[in-house]
């Protein structure tokens, strides 16, 4: 017998589907208020590892949920500690987990919420080394028909991005021949608590640490990788990099720059360059395509255009110059990236409540492991094809318990 849509899914197309937010950091907050105010998901739970972060999220959302109209959190849905992900996947009273933990903890806690039958909204990346990729492309197997599973890249749903993709893919700039991107951001500020412990400082500040964000390739430069395979329309093939920690001085042992000659099939090169640090705010993000016909600019803020045999504009680029844009250090950019955030949300509950669902696992991990592809090139001081990295079965090591914070 064949079923509406809305019946197979158990949802009707209005109602609210029920989210809990793992995570109540400044991302974390920044997305599910966007999926709040722009889909039908209401957020009804909340879990963090500190007290401090789940008692100030409560309060905001419960005034979100006033101002919307709608019920207030329930105490019984705030889970703390070190098993708060492993609460809220087992609680009857949400059906979409969002995860937005710091990258490390991504993998395990998509385990968990996939494992519930529960949908899940994975932050990138899908995992943090080899052997947390591998382990998420099985988790991907155990995704049901009707569970919906989308990771973060927002970026491939702005408006602009979407339209000037679509032109490039259909071979608007003929031959393609080579790509360049840059992602210059200001350092990330400190953050600290009365009392904290060397652990908790590494947890709060993990934007620093190697092992909890992957480094700058992979936790922040990714959206850029993923824009470039995805109108590419695969991997690279092979890296070499270079790069340091040459400006920073506080803790952590991230990278402040790098720059990446990404291989992809037919000879085309992605060359890349990276920067963060400095406090003056100056942000620049975006990409340009080569090819025999034409060029193409895809940058965060300023126009997007094809000049070339086939010229064209996003009618509604803005007026702002190239690199002119505001960091948003929550994600919530502005400029060409807008509406991303809105749209993408929009996509992925109505994958839920009308079908078909998502399973975005794999293509989240391929992404991923071309960020660590870059990152290995530059700490190895080598070229590393794909197939390499694969092998060497990376691994890092948190070097402690999170037992000490239940």
């Amino acid at each position: 017998m064949l079923l509406k849509s809305n019946t197979a899914f158990g949802y009707q197309a209005n109602s609210a589907v029920r989210l809990g937010l793992l995570g109540c950091g400044n991302r974390g907050t920044a997305v599910a208020t966007s999926f709040s105010r722009n889909t039908s998901a209401q957020v009804v739970a909340l879990a963090d590892l500190f007290a401090d972060r789940l008692e100030a999220r409560h309060d905001i959302f419960n005034k979100l949920n006033a101002e919307l109209g709608r019920t207030p959190i329930d105490s019984s849905l705030l889970f703390r500690g070190p098993h708060a992900f492993e609460q809220l996947a087992a609680s009857r009273d949400v059906d979409l987990i969002q995860i937005s933990t710091p990258p490390f903890f991504h993998v395990q806690h998509l385990e968990a919420a996939v494992a519930s039958g529960k949908h899940v909204y994975c932050e990138k990346p899908v995992g943090i080394d080899i052997r947390q990729a591998q382990q998420a492309l099985e988790i991907a197997k155990r995704v049901k028909s009707t569970q919906s599973v989308d990771v973060g890249f927002q970026c491939r749903n702005a408006p602009p991005v979407a339209a000037i993709a679509e032109r490039i893919q259909s071979g608007a700039l003929g031959k393609l021949a080579t790509v360049a991107g840059n992602y210059n951001a200001p350092a990330s500020t400190e953050v600290t608590h009365p009392g904290i412990s060397p652990d908790e400082y590494r947890l709060r500040n993990w934007l620093w640490d190697r092992a909890l964000s992957g480094d700058i390739l992979v936790e922040q430069n990714i959206h850029l990788i993923d824009l470039c395979n995805w109108i590419v329309g695969t991997h690279p093939l092979k890296a070499t990099a270079t790069g340091g920690r040459n400006v920073l001085t506080h803790f952590g042992n991230c990278w402040d720059n790098y720059q990446v000659d990404f291989s992809y099939p037919n000879d085309v090169h992605f060359s890349f360059s990276s920067t963060q640090f400095g406090t003056d705010g100056k942000f620049d993000a975006g990409l340009k395509f080569f090819g025999a016909s034409g060029s193409a600019a895809v940058p965060y803020s300023g126009p997007i255009a094809i000049t070339g045999a086939h010229a064209w504009e996003w009618k509604d680029s803005n007026a702002a110059a190239p690199g002119s844009g505001q960091f948003a250090a929550n994600g919530s950019f502005l400029d060409n990236l807008e509406f991303a955030d809105r749209d993408k949300e929009r996509t992925f509950i109505d994958s839920i409540t009308n079908g078909p669902a998502h399973n975005q696992i794999a293509a989240g991990v391929e992404t991923a492991l071309s960020c660590m592809l870059g990152r290995m090139a530059g700490l190895k001081q080598a070229e590393i094809t794909w197939e390499e990295l694969l092998r060497h079965g990376e691994t890092y090591q948190l070097g402690f318990s999170l037992e000490e914070f239940a």
